[in-house]
Parts: structure tokens; C-alpha cells; sequence
């Protein structure tokens, strides 16, 4: 397949590759690889967002902040996936509304970053840009950006899709596992005892059905849609197909591509490139955003107008929230565009901790979210989901909630290559609050 052209627009916080040739070889390979989403499943996708935006449904997006490739393992991607399961019942359960399930999974290899260099004990080197760029260890040679990481990224999103199809086709996320899911350290914590008692009540509920001879097929899997950000184009661009049944072009790298919030230049190349695919497509909005950015975005990525086609991702921070969103909403409104608004209550709050560790409160989290809340209910629009920043493990890294982590914690498994990641019992304990907000 010849390759697809793309205008020369400038592209923000691309890595700087060092051989141009191997970058060339790197993208001939990808372009040659099967696709890893279908444009069937991205078109079902934006389907469910469509009900979402009319206020018949839930998002929750949630997975690492950065995926690595050590990572990218059987237990680590049950553990996840079994965190946005059971967050996904609590929401499903509480709100009695359907939810939408995103992973941050199968993608999440590459990070913006704020410097091109990092400088420590005198020494700098080129910034860790995610696994798909160059290695997390401050040395030369893991610094070095290597475009062959590219395709390792492609058969790393490739073994994990693979893992949560199996996972959630194959009988782990039938509704009569909600027990199962929850026999280990989290059993134990006030939100873990809150889950069995609505899993008691859910096995109650399924007995009815059965004994009613319903026994519907929807209970026994789960649809789980593979996400990440819209960042290293040279990833993304080869990943680029042509649907032989539409003409259409599809990003075939995941099923839910994102702008975020350094990239959303109205005239560069990631707004473009996300104007041109048929995904469903998100856009990062900080607290600098106004009005007429928004609208201009709109114009650009939904011309048609589509429902479920266009997801407005706030970030604003729980101290801004109120403040600036009211008007960025009330300005969409009056375009009659059917977005879908969901919040990212982490990228808002991070602080730094006096140890030096990068955190989060998880009372700033929950506030953010409450903002997010407030501010639809007094316009009169749907909060639609929020996109969340988790690990299925134990880790140290968000201060606060339930049997909270504290500073004198962070050491102990700060595990993160990037950003602050809410842990299982931290995740579970924001899905009952939020739950309780829906209701």
C-alpha cells in the first residue's frame, strides 16, 4: 500500500531522531503491520460515545500514565483491567446507567514533556519521552531516541489488545465474577466491603434473572476499547489505513485517539491529523482554554456535526474548574455540537511533594470532579465520564482517601514512569463518589 501524504505542518513535542533514515525504516515497517483496531470497532465506539452526548450513558477512562514496556504483563494488565471492571460495575450498579469502558492501554507509550533535556547532578541528557521513544534510565545510550522502538511499541499494543480480548470475551468479566475480582487486599478497605455488599446484591439480582430463565449474553463479557494519546505522529501517521468498505481513513493503532493539551494548536499538525481520521477523537482542555479556542476546535475536528464523533477532555484543576469551565460550556452549547464532556481531574492537580516526588491529592481529584459536576448541572448538560490516571496495584503515588496514602509513603512504591497514579482502592473509592453524583 503506497503511503498516505500528509501536509508539512509543524508538530509539537516530537522526538528529535537522530538518524532519518532509521526513522524511514521504522514507519515502511509499521505501514506493512495488520491493524490492531478495526474501523467496524472504532465505528461501534463512537456509537456508544453518540448515546453518552445525549446524556444515555457514562464514560470511564482510566489506565497508566505511561505504559512500559516491562510492564506489559499478563498480571499487570489483569490488574488494570480488573480496576476499570470494577469500577465500571460500582458506576453501572450505583447510576444505573450504561458505562462506557476505555483503557488508557495498547498505545500509552509516549509522553509530552515540558524540556527537551534533563539536567541532573550537572549532567543532561535528552528528556524520557515514553517507551516508544527512548529508555527511563538517565544514561547516554537509554537516552538516545531509537524510531525502532516504534514498531516494539506496535507488538507491545499488540500482545496487550490481545490479552484483553481474551480477558474480556472469555468469561473473566462475566457479571459472576464481580465477587472474584475482589478477593484480595481490597476486600479489607472500607470501599472493598462497600463493593461486596453491591456484589451480593448483584449475584441476587443475576439468581432472579436465571430463575426467570433470562440469562443474557451481554453479562457474560464486556466491550473494552483501547486508548491513548495522539502524540508521536510518526507512530501514528504509518498506522493510517484506508477502510476498503467506506474510503474513510482510520487510525488503526486504537480504537479512541486524543489531542492533549500542548499539542491542540488549531494550525499544527495534530489537530490536522485528527481532523482527517474517522475515530472517535478527544481534545485535552487546561485552564487556558477560552471560548473561541474551543469553538474554532469544533469547526476543525466536528464540521458534520456527528454525535459521539468529538470528546471535550477538561483538566482545569480543582482550584479553576468552576471559574473557567462555565463558559467554555455555555459557548458549545450555543454551537449546537453533541459533544461528549468528561473530566481528567489528575493533569490539574499535580503538586510536588517535599520529598521531590510528583503527587496528587486525592481530595483535589474528587473536588475537580465535583467542579465537573456542579458546573453541568447548572447549565443543564450531561457530565459524561472521566478519564482517570490508575494501576491495579498497591502503589504510593496519590496521597489521601480511604486508609490514605501519606507523604511519609511515597517511597515505598512509587512506581510510576511518569505522573501520580491513583491505586485500586484509591480508584474504587472515587468510582462510588462519582457514582453517588450520577444518582
Amino acid at each position: 500500500m503506497s503511503a498516505i501524504t500528509w501536509p508539512e505542518l509543524e508538530a509539537a513535542q516530537q522526538p528529535n531522531w537522530p538518524d532519518a533514515a532509521a526513522l524511514a525504516h521504522a514507519q515502511d515497517v509499521l505501514r506493512v503491520l495488520p491493524p490492531l483496531v478495526f474501523a467496524g470497532e472504532c465505528d461501534e465506539l463512537t456509537s456508544k460515545l453518540a448515546d453518552v452526548s445525549q446524556g444515555n450513558g457514562f464514560v470511564l477512562m482510566g489506565g497508566d500514565c505511561a505504559e512500559t514496556f516491562a510492564a506489559n504483563t499478563a498480571d499487570s494488565i489483569r490488574a488494570r483491567l480488573k480496576t476499570l471492571l470494577q469500577m465500571a460495575i460500582v458506576l453501572t450498579y450505583g447510576a444505573s446507567l450504561p458505562v462506557v469502558k476505555i483503557g488508557r492501554i495498547a498505545g500509552q507509550y509516549g509522553k509530552p514533556r515540558s524540556a527537551d533535556l534533563e539536567t541532573i547532578d550537572g549532567v543532561s541528557l535528552p528528556s524520557y519521552r515514553g517507551d516508544a521513544v527512548n529508555g527511563l534510565d538517565f544514561t547516554s545510550d537509554a537516552r538516545i531516541p531509537d524510531p525502532m522502538r516504534l514498531v516494539q511499541t506496535y507488538h507491545a499494543s499488540a500482545a496487550a489488545l490481545n490479552l484483553v480480548r481474551a480477558f474480556t470475551q472469555g468469561g473473566y468479566a462475566d457479571l459472576r465474577q464481580v465477587h472474584s475480582w475482589n478477593q484480595d487486599f481490597v476486600g479489607s478497605s472500607t470501599p472493598g466491603k462497600r463493593y461486596e455488599q453491591m456484589a451480593a446484591e448483584i449475584d441476587r439480582a443475576l439468581a432472579f434473572m436465571a430463575a426467570c430463565g433470562a440469562d443474557p449474553e451481554e453479562f457474560r463479557r464486556a466491550d473494552v476499547y483501547a486508548s491513548h494519546e495522539a502524540l508521536l505522529l510518526d507512530y501514528e501517521k504509518p498506522m493510517t489505513r484506508i477502510d476498503s468498505r467506506t474510503g474513510n481513513l482510520y487510525d488503526v493503532s486504537g480504537h479512541f485517539l486524543w489531542i492533549g493539551e500542548r499539542t491542540r494548536d488549531i494550525n499544527g499538525a495534530h489537530v490536522d491529523f485528527a481532523s482527517r481520521i474517522k475515530n472517535p477523537i478527544g481534545v485535552k482542555l487546561g485552564p487556558k482554554s477560552s471560548p473561541d479556542v474551543v469553538r474554532a476546535l469544533l469547526d476543525k475536528l466536528d464540521p458534520d456535526n456527528t454525535p459521539g464523533r468529538l470528546m471535550l477532555i477538561t483538566r482545569m484543576g480543582s482550584s479553576q474548574i468552576r471559574d473557567v469551565m462555565p463558559a467554555i460550556v455555555e459557548s458549545v452549547v450555543e454551537t449546537g455540537h453533541p459533544v461528549t464532556w468528561v473530566c481528567d481531574p489528575m493533569h490539574g492537580n499535580t503538586r510536588e511533594a517535599a520529598s521531590g516526588h510528583k503527587t496528587r491529592l486525592f481530595d483535589d481529584v474528587l473536588d475537580e470532579v465535583k467542579g465537573f459536576f456542579e458546573v453541568h448541572r447548572a447549565i443543564g448538560t450531561h457530565p459524561g465520564g472521566i478519564h482517570i490516571e490508575l494501576t491495579g496495584d498497591d502503589v504510593t503515588e496519590c496521597l489521601g482517601g480511604v486508609g490514605g496514602v501519606s507523604e511519609d509513603d511515597l517511597p515505598f512504591r512509587y512506581e510510576t514512569a511518569c505522573d501520580p497514579r491513583l491505586n485500586r482502592v484509591q480508584s474504587l473509592d472515587l468510582a462510588f463518589q462519582v457514582a453517588d453524583m450520577l444518582r
